[in-house]
């Protein structure tokens, strides 16, 4: 199996899983008891904020071509951005449409398992691999280097919150809060995960990237604060 099909198998999957697991863990979402053309255009909020926010560093890293359909179109997206514009995507669509139900702890297991399958779907592809490593567990993506297999670290964090998640949904810890935590969390591995993976430095010594989880786990962190200080004063 080719790096390119089993990528292109795993992200389908990954959708599927989502998809699937929405469904499963509507039971007790109140989300899901929303109209349905609230629920349609949070569904394409959602698309559409992650799809362009994906796309959008590595169009405007090339420049030139950031008007063409080519450039659009064509591999290259990044989970970070892409969750970040989703996130805020829905947020915006809730504010417009005055949707005051909260609407991630729906979201937050069914999203840690398809990002459990489509971070095996980056390895096999080779893609985001990190920095040469001589740990016993490096792995040569073609070039004769042995690297971290940054992929499966970030599968495995990701699988590790799909079991705390769940745990969690049982017991109905951290209620309307859980998508918040997760993203959070996401946001303080991915910062450290930078530092052994391939990313041009800025000036300040960050990547791009650090910059991204710093700007959205201050929003997450700040909204989650609003919202159990105005819980508090019902």
């Amino acid at each position: 199996m080719s790096g390119r099909f089993a990528y292109g198998a795993c992200m389908i999957l990954a959708v599927l899983v989502f998809l699937l697991g929405r469904r499963l863990f509507a039971v007790n979402d109140p989300s899901a008891r929303l109209p349905l053309m609230d629920r349609i255009w949070i569904g394409i909020s959602a698309f559409f904020g992650g799809t362009i926010s994906a796309k959008l560093p590595f169009v405007l890293m090339n420049d030139p071509a950031m008007y063409s359909w080519e450039t659009w179109f064509s591999d290259g997206k990044t989970l970070t951005t892409g969750l970040m514009g989703a996130y805020l995507g829905v947020e915006i669509c809730k504010a417009i449409r005055g949707i005051r139900v909260k609407t991630g702890d729906g979201l937050a297991l069914p999203l840690a398992l398809a990002l459990t399958i489509g971070r095996l779907g980056c390895f096999a592809n080779g893609c985001c691999a990190g920095k040469p490593t001589e740990l016993p567990w490096g792995y040569d993506f073609g070039d004769g280097i042995p690297r971290h297999p940054t992929q499966l670290y970030e599968s495995v964090f990701h699988g590790f919150w799909v079991w705390i998640l769940a745990r969690w949904q049982i017991s109905n810890q951290f209620a309307t809060q859980r998508l918040k935590i997760y993203l959070i969390a996401y946001c303080v591995f991915r910062f450290v995960m930078e530092f052994i993976r391939i990313e041009p430095r800025m000036d300040s010594g960050l990547t791009f990237y650090q910059w991204v989880v710093m700007v959205f786990a201050s929003f997450l962190l700040l909204q989650a604060w609003y919202d159990e200080r105005a819980k508090r004063a019902k």
